[in-house]
């Protein structure tokens, strides 16, 4: 044998299932082929390393001695792969990859994860934050929350709640912010968040306003880093009164207008078909689910104010 040629892969586990069963044939039916191809495997590996692993005999074979030697160390060493990929699978089962948008994850997401956690504990979470939509196909992540109308092919989708948006500021703006309802009226206090969703919302609204180049505050690269700068008082920023209900409770935010506008889009538990009924994204869809029928709950006398809903 060539000490740096390592005998063919499938030769030695052919071999290994050939001398843990003494059979060809047993062997065979555990490797689904033929007796015929497991005699070439051995007498292939045989030929490799230039030793004889088996006695052939008439009605049965049997193991040399050099064949004993090796197909202890080569069941050990199989038995530890299998071990391996067992523990890989358990590990893979309790594991859950969730990608998402960084304002839901954020603000809306992390902060009740915790009763997922006491729940599920038997789950572990690795949360990842992109606005990019990540690819489900390619087995890194198990599952995702998008934004947008659904139609994503080779995924199960299931509707959470409506993207929708309002004005919202400090409390302390909220006389200032007044001028939001007259189109007439200069607006003092900076806009803050999408130029798009603030035309949206004032086509929605029936305001006519012109939206100046410079009304506009210091621009984020987030929803969720709008609202933090609404709440320090630094301007009105345009959000989601379902993502921020916590500061809306809380009373950090104040509705600087009554309207709610919605682009048409919705947020969406996804995961691939093939993926979908794991146990681990089972159960994180159904947890998810219900957070989100209470957030619904919570947020009708909003929605209820979405015009043209």
């Amino acid at each position: 044998m060539v000490a740096n040629r390592f005998p063919s892969l499938a030769s030695i586990r052919v071999f290994e299932a050939a001398a843990r069963l003494g059979s060809f044939a047993k062997a065979a039916e555990e490797l689904d082929t033929t007796a015929a191809s497991v005699s070439y495997h051995v007498r292939r590996l045989e030929e490799q390393i230039g030793v004889r692993l088996f006695l052939r005999h008439a009605q049965h074979v049997e193991l040399t001695d050099a064949g004993r030697t090796v197909s202890g160390e080569a069941t050990r060493a199989f038995e530890a792969l299998r071990a391996s990929f067992v523990r890989a699978a358990d590990m893979d089962a309790a594991r859950l990859t969730l990608t998402t948008l960084p304002t839901l994850g954020t603000s809306w997401l992390t902060p009740r994860l915790g009763a997922f956690r006491a729940r599920h504990p038997e789950i572990v979470l690795e949360l990842d934050l992109s606005a990019e939509a990540q690819d489900l196909a390619g087995g890194r992540y198990d599952a995702a929350i998008r934004n947008g109308h659904g139609g994503w092919s080779g995924l199960r989708e299931d509707a959470l709640f409506p993207s929708v948006f309002m004005p919202l500021c400090a409390p302390a703006l909220r006389d200032a912010a007044r001028a939001l309802a007259d189109p007439r009226a200069r607006l003092d206090v900076p806009l803050l968040g999408r130029p798009d969703w603030w035309t949206l919302w004032c086509r929605a609204s029936g305001l006519e306003r012109a939206l100046p180049d410079d009304g506009f505050g210091t621009t984020f690269s987030a929803e969720h880093l709008d609202v933090a700068a609404a709440v320090a008082g630094h301007g009105i920023a345009i959000g989601s009164p379902i993502l921020f209900r916590a500061e809306l409770d809380a009373g950090r935010l104040v509705p600087a207008h009554d309207t709610v506008a919605s682009d048409g889009r919705s947020f969406w538990f996804v995961s691939a078909v093939a993926r979908s009924e794991q146990r681990k994204v089972a159960r994180f869809r159904e947890w998810l689910r219900d957070e989100s029928e209470t957030a619904l709950r919570a947020a009708r006398p909003f929605l209820a104010k979405v015009a043209g809903g």
